[in-house]
């Protein structure tokens, strides 16, 4: 289906829903879309007073979070017009997914170049990430059969892979490739831009966010090999993240993905949160979200301050508009810019805010930067640096590193993803109407 029919389908499916709640609601659907509204708002402030109190207040507020939505269906029902809200959401959700296809761009795959084979190829894997992948996809045997070198970390001791990749360019390999997480990831390809040559994604983690952004198959990462014989290379920007004062050159930690301050690193440093993470989550979030605990963060993007975030995650590219908590994608990885996002709620109302209007609610911070600067009223802060708990002195600075990293790749990658820019029903409008003057005149011509 063409682009323009996809609008039509988008503004046909949207004005049906209207009408289905007009036309068997009649007045009442006023009534059902305040009721609507106000269970939403109901059910977002009991998150807030549940995530920000113990005791009898959380059990309260844990109630609020199942009856509001619960009443309001119940009134639906009672008004004989559930069937009406269900078909007219389920038709606005269509017109919606069909209103983003339509604005959805051609691929904005970044630049590829041609590369030269590698002749030493080094790859590192570790057995025990995304659940025994190595060994279940046999990728160790396959990419020796393809003339790589294979270490295989021993589950039993920690080995420095940073230092392994080392020795490797030492004797000679011209390429590094690394079959695990993301924090293993960019150890490995920290080495590999010390010396200027091409790194390798093998998607055998458990979230492989870097690998997604890649377009890489995540579902089969013996796919990932094929840019050992059939690849090309990407130049794709890394992050940095050190302690104190500004320092030149490609100096600090690096991260492919994000590093995370505020409630979510403080909370993956307490020792009782391997063993019990959703016991540890609630008894630590209220004293975190109200700032009784932790420390009081100020954060500098470029030339914006914010001051007193619980929470900030500044990441290795911008993620899409379209996504108000930054899990999921990045639509590149070489603009040469971090994302900043940071979120600062505090009041029910505003989590009530947050949660109906995304990046447009009071609470949450969407910004791009060169550098970010993250200080704090202590001398050392827990950040989260590609899943990887750390605790750094203050002040933490992250930078970007324009196409500081030579990527291969597969030739031919199942998930480049297209561009979806936030759903704008003037845009979804004029493409219906305008393509399809256009179309008409050219026919008639």
């Amino acid at each position: 289906m063409s682009r323009r029919w996809t609008a039509r389908l988008a503004l046909a499916t949207g004005l049906a829903a209207l009408v289905v709640l007009v036309v068997f609601g009649g007045l009442a659907s006023l009534l059902l879309m305040v009721v609507g509204w106000a269970g939403l708002v109901l059910t977002a402030a009991g998150v807030w007073w549940m995530l920000t109190h113990t005791g009898w207040i959380r059990v309260l507020a844990a109630l609020l979070v199942v009856v509001a939505p619960l009443a309001v269906l119940l009134l639906y029902s009672a008004a004989g017009l559930l069937w009406v809200v269900l078909v007219s959401l389920a038709l606005w959700a269509l017109a919606v997914a069909a209103g983003s296809a339509a604005l959805a761009e051609d691929a904005s795959s970044m630049p590829e170049r041609s590369a030269v084979r590698a002749e030493r190829p080094f790859l590192i894997m570790n057995p025990r990430s995304g659940g025994g992948k190595v060994e279940k996809f046999r990728l160790a045997e396959r990419a020796r059969a393809l003339g790589a070198e294979v270490v295989v970390l021993d589950p039993a001791r920690r080995q420095d892979v940073a230092e392994l990749a080392r020795q490797a360019v030492e004797g000679g390999a011209d390429l590094l490739g690394v079959a695990g997480g993301d924090g293993t990831q960019a150890l490995v390809a920290a080495v590999a831009v010390e010396h200027d040559i091409p790194f390798v994604v093998i998607s055998a983690g458990t979230r492989n966010h870097f690998a997604m952004d890649l377009g890489l198959d995540r579902q089969d990462p013996s796919r990932c090999l094929e840019a050992l014989t059939d690849g090309v290379e990407l130049r794709v920007d890394l992050g940095y993240i050190h302690e104190g004062e500004p320092a030149d050159g490609n100096t600090g930690r690096v991260f492919v993905n994000s590093a995370s301050f505020g409630v979510y690193a403080e909370v993956v440093q307490s020792p009782a949160y391997r063993d019990d993470k959703a016991r540890t989550i609630l008894e630590m979030l209220p004293a975190l979200l109200t700032h009784d605990s932790g420390s009081r963060l100020t954060v500098r993007a470029d030339a914006l301050v914010l001051d007193g975030p619980q929470a900030v995650l500044v990441s290795n590219n911008p993620y899409q508009k379209g996504d108000s908590a930054g899990l999921g994608r990045r639509e590149r990885l070489d603009s040469g810019e971090l994302g900043v996002l940071g979120v600062e709620v505090s009041s029910a109302a505003e989590a009530a805010g947050l949660l109906l209007h995304g990046r447009q609610g009071r609470g949450l911070t969407a910004v791009t930067a060169r550098e970010v600067v993250v200080d704090a009223d202590a001398p050392a802060i827990p950040v989260g640096v590609d899943g990887e708990a750390l605790v750094l002195s203050t002040p933490v600075r992250c930078r970007i590193a324009s196409g500081a990293l030579r990527v291969r790749v597969p030739r031919h990658r199942p998930g480049v993803p297209r561009t979806v820019p936030p759903m704008d029903w003037r845009r979804v409008r004029r493409l219906a109407l305008t393509m399809g003057r256009t179309a008409a005149g050219r026919g008639a011509a």
